[in-house]
């Protein structure tokens, strides 16, 4: 009878085992569930390839072997030629607008880094709001490395790679380090030491010499990691061929017969930078990334003639926007390629990294609003045609045409001196005040308090970029009838007009078509426009409703730091540019007063076009035997003959048809007014979505010699440096005085070159 109840409990515990067992089950995946999991897991491991970027400094269009067999790279040639060379790849013409826009995949007219580089005493760097390329990549599961060259500012700890999204950094803060002190001058007494691991200071390594000591440390990175567990993103970023030309004399030996020294030392250079690539990817093979790697190469801009570089056959030089100075040397290596050994003339420019190797690792590329880049892994990897159709070179509003400033000094004394005349006449004829009828229909100019922002400098007192240059008249007096043309027209939007796939009479179908969704481009603004999301809200108001006494300025009241505006892919949407018009017969001058003040310094390519206005730089072309004596030669005084045969002539305006022209010898700007008036319009549509530029003054506090000699941050990070800059920053009159001495052009090349011959002689090997 005892038996009983036990059996039955015993049952009943059998029972309420099974059951939870069963539960269990029932809420556990199947075992192929998991497995598929685990398999989409390693395939995204698989699919995502270890990324190789390696940026070389000044290194121009005629540096390198298969554009110049005198320059030693075999190693370069050949990934070069078992990859896709890139033809039609542009940069920027200075360091610190390559990095940034490479690191954050927008124009630097979005960063506010339009006006030159950031020195090392200048608190500034990339916008702290906006996402950057590693750390998209470290969120897609990657380990993220940089070694070499930063230059874009440290003045907080918060600007360093290590804060910007790379797990570890080693190399130089700066823009120019010595290549065995790693000594760094901001001027010719501010020196310090610059290089750093991580976020301290890496003394104890000068001897070493950095092109050597950046791919140890690259190798080092490539052998520590395990290429099956992680992919990798490693950003290589060489101080060679930058200055000071100093490269171990061994490399410059096989170069001895070239008479030039600048030349030979950077011959020398270009052949430390073809080793480092050797020695990197022979890592890649040995420690097992290179089956499933992407190796990328690219400099950061044109190269410099006289320290030795060169870009023939283009034309200009490093910090110029001609062709020398934008157009990069660039290509493709990777097992990955659908089609390789292979020349690819796909329009590129340095933004486009951005999205095409978030991409290429899977990640989300949603997240990142406002990029002015575009995946072109189709047109690199299969030979598609590009999405890119034009590029922003830069819109620069504190550099102005010098000629231009000459001729509104000269243009306002003789408006003054005409006031006084016609003073003195009312005086004589003791004229009554005039009645409100008869007052100035049109004010030359408008006298406002200036406007400020929150984060910059000075108060400038620049020329709003959209202007309209119109003469005092008396209403008494009728003015003159305009003709019915279309010429008279461009105050009102643009029309829509329909794409037309070829550009003014081109046979390229890289013309540009705007979506339904792009807004009408207007080519008179609102004034007040700011950095924050809220200051396109009324861009889109008729124009009858807009106060016509205010023009855009760019310097203008705001509160708010550097916030991103809520734009995406900006170069997308293209106007098109039609046909020329038959019955067009004014001239360039009566077009662009209205749309563009072409003082300023600006730059645009739209398929085959490309339009410059202000001072593009010093357009000279510089053949390979540059300087080989004391004195130019003849190809200078041939080539600066045809530059400046008509330097007499005011000019603000040239237009190229770089399809057909790519050296950029014949100027189209006179003889097709209609592109250039549709260009001008393109940079007015692209100014609408800049932020104010942020160039602070040197602060005093970044003195290495307050931080045991080294160039480190020196700001706090409670502290809010930009809040303190009202403007952006103008150097005093008095320098600026200083400046405008008159300079012997002849004596400075004379001095230069007998540097350069004495340098010869002592430098014989």
């Amino acid at each position: 009878m005892q038996a009983a109840p036990a059996a039955a409990a015993a049952a009943l515990t059998v029972l309420s085992v099974l059951l939870t067992l069963d539960c269990l089950s029932a809420h556990r995946p199947p075992n192929n569930q998991i497995q598929q999991q685990t398999d989409e897991t390693a395939q995204k491991k698989k699919n995502q390839p270890h990324i190789v970027f390696i940026l070389t400094d000044d290194q121009g269009f005629n540096d390198i072997g298969y554009h110049n067999p005198t320059i030693k790279t075999p190693t370069l040639d050949k990934l070069a030629a078992e990859g896709v060379k890139l033809e039609n790849y542009y940069v920027q013409p200075i360091c610190t607008p390559s990095r940034s826009q490479l690191i954050t995949g927008r124009y630097q007219i979005h960063t506010g880094l339009q006006h030159s580089i950031i020195r090392p005493r200048q608190p500034s760097c990339l916008p702290s709001h906006m996402d950057t390329l590693p750390e998209r990549l470290r969120e897609a599961g990657y380990t993220t490395h940089m070694v070499g060259k930063w230059h874009l500012g440290f003045y907080r700890k918060a600007c360093l790679p290590t804060r910007k999204g790379f797990d570890t950094f080693f190399g130089s803060l700066t823009g120019s380090v010595d290549y065995y002190s790693y000594e760094s001058c901001d001027g010719k007494d501010l020196c310090g030491y610059d290089l750093h691991d991580d976020e301290g200071v890496a003394w104890g390594q000068e001897g070493k010499y950095s092109t050597t000591l950046f791919t140890q440390r690259a190798r080092k990175i490539l052998e520590s990691h395990d290429p099956a567990e992680r992919p990798l993103f490693l950003l290589l970023s060489f101080q060679a061929v930058h200055t000071p030309l100093n490269p171990p004399e061994s490399y410059i030996y096989p170069f001895r017969d070239m008479v030039n020294v600048a030349r030979r030392n950077f011959a020398g250079m270009v052949s430390t930078v073809d080793e480092a690539v050797r020695n990197v990817t022979y890592a890649l093979r040995k420690y097992g990334y290179y089956r499933n790697s992407v190796i990328i190469y690219s400099t950061d801009n044109g190269a410099q003639p006289f320290t030795g570089g060169n870009n023939w056959p283009l034309r200009g030089r490093k910090g110029t926007y001609w062709e020398g100075g934008v157009r990069g040397v660039g290509f493709v290596h990777s097992p990955l390629l659908r089609r390789r050994r292979r020349v690819s003339k796909a329009l590129m420019h340095i933004t486009d990294w951005f999205p095409t190797l978030v991409g290429l690792a899977r990640g989300n590329i949603s997240q990142s609003q406002g990029l002015d880049g575009f995946d072109v892994w189709p047109a690199i990897s299969e030979g598609r045609e590009s999405p890119r159709k034009e590029i922003l070179h830069n819109i620069d509003p504190l550099h102005k045409s010098p000629i231009e400033k000459k001729n509104q000094g000269e243009e306002n004394s003789v408006k003054t001196s005409k006031t006084k005349v016609l003073k003195k006449v009312k005086k004589k004829k003791k004229v009554l005040k005039k009645p409100p009828k008869q007052k100035l229909a049109f004010k030359t100019k408008t006298t406002k308090k200036p406007q400020t922002f929150s984060h910059h400098a000075s108060k400038p007192k620049s020329k709003p970029l959209f202007k309209k240059k119109l003469k005092p008249r008396l209403k008494s007096k009728p003015p003159p009838k305009a003709k019915k043309t279309k010429a008279h027209t461009w105050d009102r939007p643009l029309p829509n007009h329909r794409p037309h796939p070829k550009i003014g009479g081109t046979s390229s179908g890289s013309g540009t078509s705007r979506p339904k969704s792009q807004p009408p481009i207007q080519t008179r603004l609102k004034t007040k426009f700011r950095r924050t999301t809220s200051q396109n809200q009324n861009q889109n108001l008729p124009q009858s409703s807009r106060p016509k006494s205010k023009m855009l300025k760019l310097h203008s009241k705001s509160k708010s730091k550097r916030t991103l505006f809520p734009y995406q892919n900006k170069s997308q949407p293209g106007i098109p540019l039609t046909k020329s018009h038959p019955t067009l017969q004014f001239g360039l001058e009566s077009l662009q007063p209205e749309l563009w003040d072409t003082s300023v310094q600006a730059a645009i390519r739209v398929g085959d076009w490309k339009l410059l206005t202000g001072d593009p730089g010093h357009g000279d072309w510089v053949p390979p035997q540059m300087l080989p004596a004391s004195l130019p030669g003849r190809w200078w005084n041939l080539e600066r003959s045809i530059l400046y045969q008509k330097s007499s002539v005011h000019k603000n305006i040239w237009l190229f048809n770089i399809t057909g022209d790519p050296y950029e010898r014949h100027d189209l700007a006179d003889q097709r007014p209609d592109i250039v008036q549709q260009l001008l319009a393109r940079l007015a549509y692209y100014n609408q979505t800049a932020v104010p530029v942020y160039f602070p003054p040197d602060d005093p506090r970044a003195n290495p010699s307050q931080h045991r000699g080294a160039w480190v941050p020196w700001v706090e990070e409670e502290e809010d440096e930009e809040a303190k800059y009202q403007g952006v920053y103008k150097k005093s009159n008095n320098k600026m005085k200083k400046k405008k001495k008159k300079k012997c052009m002849l004596c400075n090349l004379q001095s230069f070159f007998l540097k350069m011959s004495e340098g010869t002689v002592s430098s014989r090997i």
